[in-house]
């Protein structure tokens, strides 16, 4: 049987209800439990430029077109050696429905993946961390195709959700099967590179969103937010359950950028730190001013935060910034070694490595700040194509 007629029928009006699916949660499960799989990505070559699954070795990623498979029938083997699952992606999850399920007619193991590069676009997966002393649950949620993470933390029943984003459901969904009430959202600066669900969740729960009041202005022309929050000190105690979060102002990625600091034992870095590199003191348009103030911010840390420390970023570049257990974070006293602008000792040295390191802002970037301080209203499919694509706001 060549998979191009079943009952007479072309493959496309075929009825694909027994298609077998994945969704991209499981997808990520899978890989990173050691299952051997390939993604088979059915776009136009073309498509792949704006993202694309990078879970698996090179040689387990395929790029061939869906009508070229179709096309090929069983000579398809040649293209695609039949020797293991395979996981078919497409924009939305329908063209590829078509083609896992010709792929199974040839003898294949094949699923699509539900929702397509979309759903990838939005997809979160929880990693459930040691909680440092105080807090009885720390989750870290990776959206992985952004190189993004939010956090999730709780004590004594409450919980506090950081730097969340515009698909927050996971973060709700957990704290529900937890048992916990969530009581606040926080951001640790006004992101860049993608729509913040904080206000939304905010506005659905009945909960403060808390914003430092500096980051609640747009740095570009000084327009002020109109997004309703709960202003954020430095040196405010925000209370979680009977633990307490400690807001440290980091200015110099943005002039509001805090972090949320549990004692002496873990500390939500925001875009200040990252594991491998630092936060980009460009995106505002402000270079010259926020560079300085980025390395006082960084001689505090130095100055404040135990070794022992753990920082939990909010974005990640690379799978060489993760542990063991595929989460993102590590001990302060030992980051110096994997990240360059922490070895620079003087300012001057800094301000200089920092100049020859900055780019060009994405374009996206300031409109996607004009939404988080409700300037902006975009639509669902507008949202999405602005948040496309990995993040770009470390240096490096």
């Amino acid at each position: 049987m060549t998979g191009l007629v079943r009952g007479g029928q072309n493959p496309a009006m075929a009825n694909l209800q027994d298609a077998p699916e994945i969704t991209t949660e499981e997808l990520v499960r899978a890989v990173e439990s050691g299952q051997s799989l390939r993604i088979l990505d059915v776009r136009a070559p073309a498509a792949l430029a704006g993202g694309k699954i990078d879970l698996v070795a090179p040689e387990k990623f395929l790029n061939i077109r869906g009508s070229e498979i179709l096309a090929m029938g069983e000579g398809v083997s040649s293209a695609l050696p039949p020797d293991g699952p395979i996981a078919v992606v497409c924009g939305r999850g329908n063209a590829s429905k078509q083609i896992a399920h010709h792929l199974n007619e040839l003898g294949y193991v094949a699923r699509s993946v539900r929702g397509g590069m979309a759903a990838w676009a939005d997809a979160v997966i929880s990693r459930v961390m040691d909680p440092p002393a105080g807090f009885d649950h720390w989750i870290q949620f990776d959206r992985i195709a952004k190189g993004s993470l939010g956090y999730l933390v709780a004590s004594a029943g409450k919980a506090l959700v950081v730097d969340p984003p515009r698909k927050w459901q996971a973060f709700v969904d957990l704290a529900r099967e937890r048992g916990l009430e969530i009581v606040g959202v926080a951001d640790t600066h006004a992101h860049a590179d993608y729509i913040s669900g904080g206000p939304s969740i905010a506005k659905s729960l009945g909960i403060p969103y808390h914003l430092h009041p500096a980051d609640a202005i747009l740095p570009y022309d000084g327009s002020p937010a109109t997004i309703p929050f709960s202003p954020l000190a430095d040196g405010q105690r925000l209370p979680v359950g009977t633990a307490e979060l400690v807001v440290d102002h980091t200015p110099g990625h943005t002039e509001g950028s805090v972090c949320f600091r549990a004692g002496d034992h873990a500390v939500l870095s925001g875009d200040f730190v990252f594991i491998r590199s630092i936060g980009r003191p460009d995106l505002g348009g402000k270079v010259e001013a926020w560079t300085p103030i980025l390395w006082k911010s960084l001689e505090r840390a130095r100055a404040t935060w135990k070794p022992g420390c753990r920082v939990y970023p909010a974005h990640y570049a690379s799978d060489a910034e993760r542990e063991k257990d595929r989460s993102v974070g590590h001990d302060w006293g030992s980051l110096e070694p994997m990240n360059e602008p922490l070895r620079l000792k003087n300012e001057g040295e800094f301000v200089s490595w920092v100049l020859k390191k900055v780019g060009s802002s994405p374009e996206a970037y300031r409109k996607i700040k004009a939404v988080n301080l409700g300037l902006l209203q975009v639509w669902e499919m507008e949202a999405q194509e602005l948040e496309t694509g990995k993040n770009e706001c470390a240096l490096g």
